[in-house]
């Protein structure tokens, strides 16, 4: 498939197939830490990105596709967007039309503890859009956990962001219960997985461990939501 041309009619570069899908997983660790090879074949299999293939087969990613998958992981981890409303998103994009509404947020907010990365009550409860009740609530049945001064680690606002949303379609905090236990088993069964190489206590083994459990986690969310996705569907048959 020929580069598609700027205005000047010379190649665009941004579409110019360069990256093998292990340099494109390197690129977007940075920002996107639990994505694995795996999740990146996943969205390709959804029609979601389109690299090229190399007479042996091989992918080949363009800056393009990059972007496009940055902006894919992005609407799923801060926005929580299923991958049918993305594909969409996408599509109005390729027909230079605007998105509807705006993203959400994604930095933390200046208030927080640049030493210690945590917030207190109020500024956790602002920053995830949840109410001052919903927190109480989230901490009261297990998913969120301050530490002794009451203050709430930054990297728990995803969880915060997730139940804000949910609680906007009526979900409560105690209705979530069940996903806190879901997460506690997948976590006791990955544990096992990595265990036999953290007792190794070597820093090759702790980074082999790291790499595992990134790319578990990625596998793990992927059958989670493919799994919820194909009940979902159920429920929409006549």
């Amino acid at each position: 498939m020929p580069s598609r041309a700027d205005e000047s009619g010379q190649p665009d570069e941004r579409h110019t197939p360069r990256l093998t899908i292990g340099e494109v997983l390197t690129v977007l660790r940075e920002d996107f830490p639990d994505v694995t090879i795996s999740k990146i074949r996943y969205l390709e299999s959804e029609d979601l990105v389109h690299p090229q293939r190399t007479p042996s087969g091989y992918r080949k990613f363009s800056s393009a596709d990059v972007a496009r998958l940055r902006y894919v992981l992005a609407a799923q981890r801060d926005q929580y967007l299923p991958l049918r409303v993305i594909k969409d998103h996408l599509a109005a994009l390729d027909r230079g039309e605007p998105l509807p509404g705006s993203a959400p947020p994604t930095a933390p907010p200046p208030e927080e503890d640049a030493d210690t990365g945590s917030l207190t009550s109020e500024q956790f409860a602002r920053a995830s859009g949840l109410e001052p009740g919903q927190l109480a609530a989230c901490v009261q049945f297990g998913l969120l956990t301050p530490d002794a001064d009451g203050r709430h680690p930054a990297a728990d606002l995803p969880i915060a962001r997730a139940a804000a949303g949910l609680a906007r379609h009526g979900i409560e905090p105690r209705h979530l219960r069940v996903y806190q236990n879901g997460a506690e088993r997948e976590a006791g069964l990955v544990e096992q997985l990595v265990a036999p190489v953290l007792r190794a206590r070597s820093e090759e083994a702790r980074n082999r461990a790291t790499e595992k459990l990134r790319e578990l986690a990625g596998l793990s969310a992927q059958l989670h939501g493919a799994l919820l996705e194909a009940r979902l569907r159920d429920l929409l048959r006549p």
